[in-house]
């Protein structure tokens, strides 16, 4: 796990790092197992009172790697992959709980954000309680461009952030969005020159309330929003159909070679 996240405890601040700075922090297995075995752990981690979320390197996460795509065609080396469905996390499967995992921490997560977070990274951002945005972040819901749609935990976020239109062209277009469009959008807490700085700096002075009120606070906050359960099961079943699928396979191909995507129609 040390290779993929780190973890440093002080003053009741857990600074959570992303390390695989080598590939942009992109999420492979070991990412994944990493991800979710580190939110477990600081779930139990006894004088952990809030938490801050970020990425070594030039990026905070640039999302899928890419020997996730070349295995989604693969039929039979994909089976790990493909069994989206089964709810290995309470609500969630293990994807998802990679995002999930820091939404049911008890404590406050406040994401620092520079470079890019793109797809499966933006979603992982979308985890935490707050997103603190360098100025020149990049961000996208890229999961189209892949011809795949977003699945870890980022629709039931989504929806309770922003605006249902604003939602449905950034996911429709993959298109990549400034950080101030996203402080318009809802999506940035606030825009920071240091994200990291700030975030540890608010994370402290969380972490300096009573922990009791501070928990109280995220639980009562958490159960605002809607049962999540059947959006994160809809993001499984659709990514299911679509995984290796000739079309989805098409969108890969096209990518990596610099060309048009010629799709067919159902």
């Amino acid at each position: 796990m040390d290779d993929r996240v780190s973890v440093s405890i002080s003053d009741g601040v857990a600074d959570v790092r992303l390390v695989r700075a080598d590939k942009v922090n992109a999420l492979d297995a070991a990412m994944f197992e990493a991800l979710v075995d580190t939110s477990a752990r600081l779930a139990t981690e006894k004088g952990v009172r809030a938490v801050v979320l970020s990425g070594e390197g030039r990026a905070f996460c640039a999302g899928l790697d890419m020997g996730r795509f070349a295995a989604m065609g693969d039929k039979g080396g994909a089976a790990g992959l493909r069994d989206l469905a089964a709810r290995t996390h309470g609500l969630a499967n293990h994807s998802q709980q990679a995002v999930w995992g820091w939404r049911q921490l008890p404590v406050p997560v406040i994401a620092a954000v520079h470079g890019v977070a793109f797809g499966g990274g933006f979603q992982l951002a979308l985890g935490a309680d707050m997103r603190f945005v360098a100025p020149d972040a990049r961000i996208s819901i890229m999961e189209i461009k892949w011809g795949l749609v977003p699945d870890m935990a980022g629709t039931p976020i989504l929806a309770s952030l922003v605006r249902d239109d604003i939602l449905r062209e950034l996911t429709f277009t993959g298109r990549i969005f400034s950080a101030q469009e996203a402080l318009g959008y809802g999506l940035a807490t606030q825009i920071c020159d240091d994200p990291r700085t700030v975030a540890l700096a608010v994370a402290r002075e969380i972490a300096n309330k009573s922990p009791d009120a501070v928990r109280a606070c995220k639980r009562m906050l958490n159960n605002l929003s809607v049962d999540p359960g059947p959006a994160l099961l809809a993001e499984s079943v659709e990514q299911m159909k679509l995984m290796g699928s000739p079309n989805q396979t098409e969108a890969v191909r096209a990518n990596l070679e610099k060309r048009a995507p010629r799709f067919t129609d159902v």
